[in-house]
């Protein structure tokens, strides 16, 4: 599958994350083989609830079927259940996102995952992440992270679980009532804590670990794409999606991917199709190049 960043968005990017201009959204495709897909976990519950329609693969609609049958607790108790006692990664493989990551001159991580995998990894490098999500609800009652005067840095570096983080259970985004609820909160002034606000406004974002069809990448690009047109931001962003499913032959993924790229460079969107195993092992190289060259 052709990679479709040239070497000039290469180029940008890495002078972006050179200058501390570079934030990662990160998502669940970077936890590939650590963590069980979302379709997986859909799946699953599909089939003990009995769920009686043919979208089994999708977590959120599972999901809402499950807390209108029981109440809007339970899928974030059984989610919180399924990643209990998970193994980190090997953050110290030359592939691995979340360690390469790590590595680089970042001071602000955006998640939409609920894990620890970034913070652990930045630990793991000898840096003291800040660990904050979102308060997208009056529910979260979490004492915030952030202390007054903190200021994102590489060596004490911004993790901010915009989705929920796994040990708050009203945090946690996984049902459609939760993604339309928490697309709404985003119209409300001071949500987001001014350091994130300006990450979205001034930085390039790096989407990591997405697909097209994920309900949390819709609600990010919509919501991102009506923020950074109110802000008048010009800035890059670059995405790295996964790839489509395997059903799709050669010619019809050529076509697909053509018609997002054209679709995405419309909000200055650059699309590396691969996974992120991929992008991370061609990012390192080129990083290390960029220093050394």
């Amino acid at each position: 599958m052709p990679n479709t960043l040239g070497e000039a968005d290469w180029e940008l990017l890495l002078r972006r994350i050179k200058n501390g201009k570079c934030t990662p959204f990160i998502g669940a495709g970077a936890c590939w083989g650590i963590l069980p897909t979302g379709a997986e976990i859909a799946r699953d519950w599909a089939a003990s609830y009995k769920y009686p329609l043919d979208c089994t693969h999708e977590l959120a609609k599972i999901a809402q079927y499950i807390a209108v049958r029981t109440d809007q607790n339970t899928p974030k108790e059984m989610i919180q259940e399924r990643f209990k006692n998970i193994t980190p990664p090997d953050f110290a493989k030359e592939d691995e996102i979340h360690g390469i990551l790590a590595t680089l001159p970042i001071s602000t991580y955006i998640t939409t995952n609920y894990d620890n995998f970034m913070s652990q990894a930045l630990q793991s490098r000898n840096k003291a992440p800040v660990v904050e999500l979102c308060r997208w609800n009056n529910r979260i009652h979490a004492p915030p992270a952030l202390k007054a005067g903190y200021v994102p840095s590489q060596q004490a570096p911004l993790v901010y679980h915009l989705h929920g983080h796994i040990d708050v259970l009203d945090s946690i985004v996984i049902t459609e009532d939760d993604y339309i609820d928490f697309l709404l909160s985003l119209k409300r002034p001071n949500l987001l804590p001014p350091c994130v606000e300006e990450a979205f406004a001034g930085t390039t974002l790096l989407f990591l670990g997405y697909r097209l069809a994920d309900w949390d990448f819709r609600v990010i690009f919509r919501s991102l794409v009506s923020y950074r047109t109110i802000s008048g931001s010009s800035a890059h962003i670059s995405v790295q999606i996964l790839p489509m499913g395997e059903s799709f032959k050669d010619a019809d993924r050529r076509e697909v991917q053509d018609i997002f790229d054209k679709y995405f460079r419309k909000s200055e969107i650059r699309v590396y199709w691969g996974t992120c195993q991929e992008f991370v092992m061609d990012l390192r190289k080129r990083w290390e190049a960029y220093n050394h060259g």
